[in-house]
Parts: C-alpha cells; structure tokens; sequence
C-alpha cells in the first residue's frame, strides 16, 4: 500500500545513527529540559556550564552515554537571549522544534539518510544554532530537509552546495558552548517538509501563536530515529 503520510514515511525508513552506531540503545537516557521539570528548578539554565553538569549528571547517574528529547519542549534556557524574546510575551519563542542528542564535543555526526548539501551557516546570534548544515533529502517522491546545529567551526570547512551525501558518511562534529551558541556541546536535529526560502538556518524554537504551523512543518525526529 501507498505511505499515506510524510509521517509514515519518515516511521518507514531505516537510519544511520546521528552518532557513533556502535553505541547501544540502552545507553541512551532521555532527557527533560522543559519548565515543568522539578529537578530544573535548582539550576541556572542560563548557564551553560551548570546546565552541562546537570545533563552529565543525569547520564551518569542513569549509566548512559547519550542524552536525548526535547521536541516542543518549552524551554526557559531561552529567556536569555533576546534572539528569541520579543516585546510581547505572546511572541517570545520558547518551544523547541528539533530532538537533541547531548554528547561530548568533536563526536562525529553522520548522516541518517540519502541526500546532498542544501546549505550551510554560521548562525551567530546568542543562543541561536552556531554552525550549521541542512541536508536536502528525496525520497519516495517526498522532498524534505533535515537540519544539523551547534557544530564545529571545522564542520563548515570545505562544505559545498550541491555535493551528494550519503547515508552513514560523516558530515560534521560537535562544537563547544564558545562557538555554538553557548550550550553545553549537542546536536540539534530537525525534521523540515518545506524550507521556504531559508539557507543554512531555520528556525528551531517557536511561540505558541505559532505552534499549529512548525508542528505540521517540523514533525518529531523521532519518528525518523526511533529512539524510544
């Protein structure tokens, strides 16, 4: 039968981990950075380095290698960027459309499927993505992008549009919080049907005005990486 959705699509297709394969599905531990976490309430998000001991914290304690989730979480580490804070409090974005995969700097990043480079960027803006690279995907006569953020200056090095990539050739390493948009060293990952006229970026948090759009634009990555 057909695939009846892009959603079934993406549940269909069999990936290459976005990090090292030989890591086990036991050693990843899902991770909770929203407001309605209590043990949040003790850590100054705002701060990378204490935001990264809590999430090493928490992998250790739960004797993972890997901290993931976070799809349309609402974050409060966004609050200190007024990239993402407007005037009205009904415009602020605090939502989070990509699934993070928290693991040291310099670990490689491969990609999941098929594609070629659609584009590149250095997003510099505080709190934003840091380097970036959007892999443009066809498949089953669907066209969608996949978005790879918070990277290694050394990720842009010699990127060129166009080039083809295929599935499980590494294409980046993480970067460290001086460079990737002050967090604590993760790959944000995200799923886009329909880019529009954007080039190496996109946006990965949204307000709740427009949340109905990006959660039919930007469907949970977990259904392409199957984590849980």
């Amino acid at each position: 039968m057909p695939l009846s959705s892009f959603e079934d699509l993406l549940q269909s297709l069999h990936s290459h981990p976005l990090v090292d394969p030989n890591i086990a599905f036991d050693a990843y531990v899902p991770l909770d950075l929203s407001v309605d976490n209590p043990e949040l309430r003790g850590v100054d998000v705002s701060n990378s380095k204490d935001l990264e001991i809590f999430i090493w914290n928490h992998i250790s304690k739960h004797h993972a290698q890997v901290a993931f989730g976070g799809y349309l979480e609402r974050r409060a580490i966004y609050n200190r960027s007024t990239y993402f804070n407007q005037e009205d409090p009904k415009e602020a974005r605090h939502i989070h459309l990509g699934l993070d995969i928290w693991i040291e700097a310099d670990t490689p990043i491969y990609a999941p499927l098929d594609g070629e480079i659609h584009s590149f960027k250095n997003n510099t803006n505080f709190g934003d993505y840091g380097p970036t690279i959007i892999l443009k995907h066809y498949i089953q006569d669907f066209e969608f992008y996949t978005l790879y953020g918070h990277l290694s200056l050394e990720s842009l090095n010699k990127m060129k549009v166009g080039v083809e990539v295929k599935e499980g050739e590494q294409i980046a390493t993480l970067g460290t919080a001086d460079v990737n948009g002050d967090y604590p060293p993760h790959l944000h990952f995200q799923v886009i049907k329909d880019i529009q006229d954007y080039k190496g970026d996109y946006s990965g948090v949204c307000n709740q005005l427009d949340l109905e759009f990006y959660k039919a634009n930007c469907p949970d990555p977990n259904l392409l990486l199957n984590l849980v």
